[in-house]
């Protein structure tokens, strides 16, 4: 069951004044990956509270003088780590119940 956190209900004008962003910077952010909005039947495009959270926390490390670039790397970096971890852990847990595959 999903969160209403997850509920992309918010446009795009009151994200920018919820983050004190640019709807350019927001767009920005979007065309680098970082985040996914989605697109009504007319086009606009619309936010949940997560991506609100998620444009705010882009925005400090971009005010740290982390870039775009090295923000999905990191992403990317802890993302395979945690796909490893669940591996392993699948794995433990198999092993300890005896499952095969």
């Amino acid at each position: 069951m999903s969160s209403y956190k997850d509920n992309k209900v918010i446009t795009i004008g009151v994200v920018s004044e919820l983050t004190g962003l640019s709807e350019r910077q927001i767009r920005y952010y979007e065309e680098r990956k970082l985040i996914f909005p989605i697109r009504s039947n007319g086009k606009t495009r619309k936010y949940s509270f997560n991506d609100v959270e998620r444009l705010v926390d882009i925005a400090n490390k971009i005010e740290d003088g982390i870039g775009t670039f090295e923000i999905l790397k990191t992403e990317k970096k802890e993302k395979s780590k945690e796909e490893t971890r669940n591996r392993m852990l699948r794995g433990q847990i198999n092993a300890a119940f005896k499952i095969r595959k």
